[in-house]
């Protein structure tokens, strides 16, 4: 008989030690990055996540021998059921020690909320949205997280796989050695594709001359990655959370814009210093003396973490990518940055893994999603 009991996060109790169980699995591993604990119970609240205004969620806490032992959290996207077609039971934020009774239970709870509402599949781990966190490492154990990439021990996958579940999607990381000299090609197309279609990059003199490309730069991601199968349009209120939420982390000699010769912008790329180990010490919180890391981790760092780019689909095959390289090329070197690494990329997704082919990228993370229908 199980000696593990689920049971539903309904307090503010309840939500703090949802939070924080992943800080306590984790404790003194040298790979893991906290999330911010404040942003993370925010998730929770509607006020603060839209994304809440057309989804149902719930969160589960495991207990065994009076100990949190796991958690996870079950999301219906109902804008995605509308717009899609894809009726599924997301699971996320899914942490558990090394017992198969434990990942056992966390895993039939969501399939007992799915079969409540008459769905047939789960899948996870995933977030509410697209620019949630997504994908269970599978490779890459001995890299130190992101701030926007999961982590996890190493027998996550191996739990799930023995419970039936199997890959559904499949995400690749690359690590670059940022070059001493540009590359010759990337030097000559970027200024031959700028003459040609009158493109000009801007130059922002602080972080508030940014906010009014803010807004263009999502309606530009949509563009950019409507035609991936997964892929949802973002929402005003969603801009706002997400602005609100990274805005302050962002420096403005990592924002690229490109602009035509009618000031509309046709290309984008948002890139931030690593804060991973101003996290590990922050340990979740800016305050009291967690904001400092974070000033330091801008001022001097030799890694950069690539977040998003977006590129109008008119201009994806007219060598635009050059203009975009070449400017954080000389930015990068200026502050010196000496490596680089990608956001999570969807395998399919070629136009953008493309992206990074002079700069001999290393595949050295790959995450996944695993579904199981019943």
């Amino acid at each position: 008989m199980s000696r593990v009991s689920i049971f539903e996060v309904k307090t503010p109790k309840d939500l703090k030690q949802f939070v924080k169980f992943p800080m306590e699995l984790y404790k003194n591993n040298p790979y893991y990055v906290p999330s911010f604990i404040k942003d993370e119970i925010n998730v929770w609240n509607p006020k603060e996540n839209p994304a809440l205004n057309y989804s149902e969620a719930k969160q589960f806490l495991a207990k065994k021998d009076g100990k949190i032992v796991g958690r996870i959290a079950a999301i219906i996207n109902r804008k995605e059921e509308k717009e899609l077609g894809i009726r599924k039971v997301r699971f996320g934020w899914i942490d558990f020690i090394d017992d198969k009774e434990v990942s056992e239970a966390l895993i039939s709870t969501v399939s007992d909320f799915a079969r409540q509402h008459q769905i047939d599949n789960i899948e996870g781990p995933m977030g509410f949205t697209n620019l949630d966190k997504a994908g269970m490492l599978t490779f890459g154990f001995d890299k130190i997280a992101t701030m926007i990439g999961i982590y996890n021990h190493p027998y996550y996958p191996q739990h799930l796989e023995n419970l039936g579940l199997v890959k559904e999607k499949e995400w690749v990381e690359f690590e670059m050695n940022f070059p001493k000299v540009l590359p010759p090609r990337v030097e000559k197309f970027s200024k031959l594709i700028a003459e040609k279609y009158k493109l000009r990059v801007l130059k922002f003199n602080n972080k508030e001359e940014i906010l009014p490309y803010v807004e263009p730069m999502f309606k530009l991601l949509d563009e950019t990655y409507k035609t991936l199968s997964t892929y949802t349009p973002i929402s005003k209120e969603q801009i706002q959370t997400y602005r609100d939420k990274f805005f302050p982390l962002i420096a403005k000699n990592y924002v690229i814009c490109v602009v035509d010769e009618n000031d509309e912008l046709i290309s984008f790329a948002i890139t931030m210093p690593s804060y991973s180990k101003a996290l590990q010490k922050s340990k979740g919180k800016l305050l009291p003396f967690g904001w400092w890391h974070f000033m330091q981790a801008e001022r001097k760092n030799d890694r950069a973490n690539f977040y998003l780019i977006g590129i109008h689909p008119e201009y994806q095959r007219r060598g635009v990518t050059a203009i975009i390289f070449k400017e954080i090329y000389e930015r990068f070197t200026s502050m010196g940055i000496e490596f680089a690494e990608t956001n999570p990329e969807l395998e399919e997704n070629k136009s953008v893994q493309v992206l990074w082919q002079d700069y001999n990228p290393v595949n050295h993370k790959r995450r996944r999603t695993y579904s199981l229908k019943f």
